[in-house]
């Protein structure tokens, strides 16, 4: 108890300081902040092999950065990585670890030998199945070589693999027989629907990829082609064993929809979906990228998993990152956060973030059981910059809303070793060069406002075309996009998710708040299937809107 009161009055210290420089910044530019400091950038940037992380843009100075470290030593944050390094059941509400570190571990790693092992072997026979497709051995029932693959899932088992076979999309395995990975996830079948008028069962391989092998929108989804399958097909169980691959944490779910022990992959309990892109829910990954190219995806969020492990506070990117967001939220009273890439790739990225970041850390009940006491996670959206700036970016820069950003471009493109078959890389290069300019641009612009004009141009200009600035961001540049400095991207963001937890003293493993929605939507379905009809119990919007569905 002693401890406790000691470790709240070291906390409430570091926040009433962090409080007294807020003050002082209040009234303070980040021109000004710039202008005071020539070494600013070089002060407030972080390199780690292929990344760059540079929050110079950031509304901080020496003082607050140091306080908000010292924030974080008095949340104990060293001790909670150190418990999230470990096999503890840190997700204390569901009694399970978070493990999803371990998912790429070495193989040959000494510190946790037996978990390593019982990775790779799952692991390994994801890897021989996708060599088995590449090499055109995988044939469906009629003998038919496998030329397409649809990923059924939704959440983590949809976003993730979604995410990351498209941002690789340059570093596609060039296959024996040309293959085609698609993705399926919403439960009303308008995804289905289009993309099965473009495939031929005879050689489409379905992957049911569900953690608990019951979602009810990835296994209607999963019902409908089967259905499909065996409409055009035959109702032999060889369909089944031919035409499915199950990713779950549940084997006898999966053997009792009819998928054989040697199509499928296991995960664990230990995993959480957000965070299973890693394990053998990531097979779309690996048949869009190859087996090195998923491997060099885990080798990129291993190095940055012994970076946030080892690394000082003050130049541990992911611990950065966590606390300035933090002060953004509960200092600056900035409650929304942009994610900006500037690499169409990248094209899903945001909307990936989104699920792991506020289905983690969208909480307001403390460890303790209390009612938190700050702000938690900002609102999280974005989009594909160059898109962007045609869109939202007016709010940006001249609306009422303060917002903090992050601005993401690989360094280089076009100019690499895999692009020697490109035709016209130059001209692509210069357009890639374009796109970099305008991430400069743009942040410059939202941090320094009129100062980043041509000061002749400000001579007579109305208002409504002046900028005042002042919008925090970072700006994170990767040397190029490729798996490796992906899966440091992602781990990066893994991490900061879970220092901003730390700070708040909240659960980031569970999501209790998606689960109540789907079970009043199951008590809802049988009214609207017409197999129930007492809807007294209901409040009168619903009624209503049930009786308009149902006439």
């Amino acid at each position: 108890m002693l401890d406790q009161l000691k470790s709240d009055q070291n906390s409430n210290n570091a926040y009433k300081k962090l409080n007294s420089v807020k003050e002082q910044l209040k009234s303070i530019h980040l021109r000004q902040l710039f202008a005071a400091d020539p070494e600013r950038f070089n002060q407030y940037s972080v390199q780690f092999e292929q990344v760059v992380f540079d929050y110079s843009k950031h509304r901080v100075n020496h003082d607050a950065v140091q306080h908000l470290i010292e924030w974080a030593e008095t949340q104990n944050l060293r001790s909670w990585i150190g418990s999230l390094f470990s096999t503890q059941t840190i997700n204390y509400t569901e009694q399970r670890a978070a493990m999803h570190w371990a998912l790429r571990l070495p193989k040959e790693d000494q510190q946790h030998e037996d978990l390593a092992a019982e990775v790779h072997a799952q692991l390994d026979r994801m890897y021989a199945l996708v060599e088995q497709i590449h090499a055109g051995q995988r044939r469906g029932a009629t003998g038919e070589v496998i030329q397409d693959v649809v990923n059924i899932g939704v959440g983590g088992s949809d976003l993730g693999p979604l995410m990351v076979s498209h941002a690789l999309s340059d570093f596609k395995y060039q296959s024996a027989k040309p293959l085609n990975v698609h993705f399926v996830s919403t439960m009303d079948g308008s995804q289905l629907s289009e993309l099965l008028h473009q495939l031929r069962p005879e050689t489409t391989l379905f992957i049911i990829s569900s953690k608990s092998f019951g979602t009810i929108d990835t296994l209607s989804n999963a019902q409908t082609v089967r259905l499909w399958l065996e409409k055009s097909l035959g109702q032999h169980p060889s369909i089944v064993k031919h035409h499915f691959i199950g990713v779950s944490t549940k084997p006898e779910k999966m053997t009792a929809w009819g998928i054989s022990p040697e199509n499928q992959l296991l995960l664990w309990d230990w995993v959480g979906g957000r965070y299973s892109l890693w394990s053998c829910i990531g097979l779309p990954i690996a048949l869009s990228i190859g087996v090195d190219g998923f491997k060099q995806l885990l080798a990129g969020a291993y190095a940055v998993d012994q970076h946030f492990q080892y690394k000082p506070l003050e130049q541990n990117i992911p611990v950065l990152m966590g606390l300035l967001g933090a002060w953004n939220t509960n200092f600056l009273d900035i409650q929304t956060h942009a994610i900006l890439p500037y690499d169409g790739r990248l094209k899903y990225f945001a909307s990936y973030l989104q699920q792991l970041e506020m289905e983690s850390n969208g909480k307001s009940i403390q460890r303790n059981g209390e009612k938190v006491q700050l702000d938690t996670c900002p609102i999280i959206w974005g989009e594909v910059g160059p898109n962007a700036q045609h869109a939202f970016y007016q709010l940006l820069h001249q609306g009422t809303q303060a917002v903090s950003c992050d601005f993401i471009a690989p360094i280089k493109r076009y100019n690499s070793q895999q692009y020697t078959y490109v035709d016209n890389a130059d001209a692509l290069i210069e357009q890639h060069h374009l796109a970099l300019s305008n991430c400069l641009a743009q942040s410059r612009l939202l941090a320094f406002g009129n100062d980043a004009l041509d000061q002749t141009e400000l001579q007579g200009l109305p208002a409504y075309k002046q900028y005042e600035g002042n919008q925090p961001s970072s700006t994170i540049l990767l040397q190029e996009l490729n798996p490796y400095s992906l899966g440091m991207l992602i781990a990066l963001y893994e991490h900061k998710v879970f220092v901003q937890s730390v700070l708040w003293n909240i659960n980031p493993f569970d999501q209790w708040g998606v689960e109540k929605g789907k079970e009043i939507a199951n008590q809802l379905l049988p009214i609207l299937n017409g197999e129930q009809t007492d809807i007294s119990g209901l409040d009168g919007s619903t009624q209503g809107l049930i009786k308009i569905l149902t006439a």
